[in-house]
């Protein structure tokens, strides 16, 4: 189907183009000098003391938990209003996913609700920055240091975030980023973390490459050395190819997110008087949202008609997300059903996500918050 309004449209031209031909001119395509030239610049970015890149978010997550010790018989608690990956990097790690529910005002983890889902088992807290706002660390701090947990942040929504000048990992032992084919920054596929803790750091490098203590860019540059496997690692590690086309990226983040704001600001302009759409709160004035997405919730019509309606107009939406622990796969397994996490299941069968990224054209907002005001208008 071919939408006149596009949902995304990727940013990426004739930089990210000349910086893969440089990154295939060098012998070394895997993981080298350009990928630590990115990992660098990301840490600096975030005003954190490491960053490793990875080939996923889910990849990020996945390390994280099993860097810091999590496993069979232990528990993480997180949010039923994500993305699927979240739960499934619990899974893979074999720990057990404990759902909480969210806030009814930003569809994030309820912090309020953390200490009454914690038992012995529980090791850690794994909050997901929902459409690019930030969870309230503060108080998900403070819950973890009263009872030793550790916070694992899935800030895939949430490159650019602030929660009162709290960067995604300045909260936590790590921050992990997803630069798929849709996020704010994208190689197509591809991941990172983001930690303070250097010893975390060192374990989890080991851990990205099969747990070997020497790379396969560093035989090819110094020469074969022999080299060792140190821990039961995993093949997470990010190419130099993809770093390439994430590099130049990072220098318009902050411009991207200027023009992301003033988007989503037109949307909340014209989409707030429309009876039948709830706009999410904005953040307050001393956070930053990094506006990922823009979602809406939808009374007055079946969000699923409304869905079919704008794509029948050309306009291409997205529902982010139907609550996890609804899919088959969680229900059948784990035996969740209608009714387990109330508010969850609101928003995931009236959130709708509108078309947002940096060079959409202003009269497409324009196109898009009419459609929907005349279709709820009947």
């Amino acid at each position: 189907m071919r939408f006149k309004v596009a949902f995304f449209r990727h940013d990426l031209g004739q930089e990210e183009i000349d910086a893969v031909a440089a990154a295939l001119r060098h012998p070394v395509l895997t993981t080298g000098e350009t990928v630590e030239r990115f990992e660098r610049r990301l840490a600096d970015y975030l005003g954190c003391r490491h960053a490793l890149a990875v080939t996923s978010c889910t990849g990020a997550m996945h390390l994280s938990l099993l860097a810091l010790g999590i496993g069979p018989g232990d528990e993480v608690i997180t949010t039923p209003m994500t993305f699927i990956a979240t739960t499934t990097a619990i899974l893979e790690a074999g720990a057990k996913p404990v759902f909480i529910d969210v806030e009814p005002e930003t569809g994030n983890m309820d912090v309020a609700r953390i200490e009454a889902a914690i038992t012995p088992r529980t090791k850690a807290i794994l909050p997901v920055h929902l459409y690019g706002r930030m969870c309230d660390m503060v108080a998900m701090r403070a819950v973890a240091e009263r009872h030793g947990l550790a916070i694992v942040e899935d800030a895939a929504h949430c490159l650019e975030g602030q929660d009162r000048g709290i960067r995604p990992g300045g909260a936590s032992q790590t921050a992990c980023f997803s630069f798929y084919a849709t996020k704010n920054i994208t190689c197509g596929e591809g991941g990172a973390l983001a930690t303070n803790d250097t010893a975390l750091y060192q374990k989890l490098k080991l851990l990205r490459l099969h747990g070997m203590d020497r790379t396969g860019a560093e035989r090819t540059v110094k020469g074969y050395q022999h080299w060792d496997m140190v821990l039961m690692g995993w093949k997470y590690n990010m190419s130099n190819i993809d770093a390439a086309i994430l590099l130049p990226q990072m220098e318009r983040v902050e411009r991207n997110l200027q023009r992301r704001r003033q988007l989503t600001d037109r949307y909340r302009a014209l989409l707030q008087p429309v009876a039948g759409v709830t706009v999410l709160p904005p953040v307050a004035p001393e956070s930053v949202h990094a506006h990922h997405l823009f979602p809406i919730l939808v009374q007055g019509m079946e969000r699923d008609q409304l869905v079919q309606a704008l794509q029948s107009q050309g306009i291409s939406v997205m529902v982010n997300y139907r609550p996890v622990h609804l899919t088959r796969y969680f229900a059948e397994t784990f035996g969740f059903a209608a009714g387990d996490f109330p508010i969850a299941e609101r928003i995931g069968d009236t959130v709708l996500s509108l078309p947002l990224y940096p060079t959409m054209p202003d009269a497409d907002v324009e196109i898009v918050a009419q459609s929907i005001a005349a279709l709820l208008a009947g």
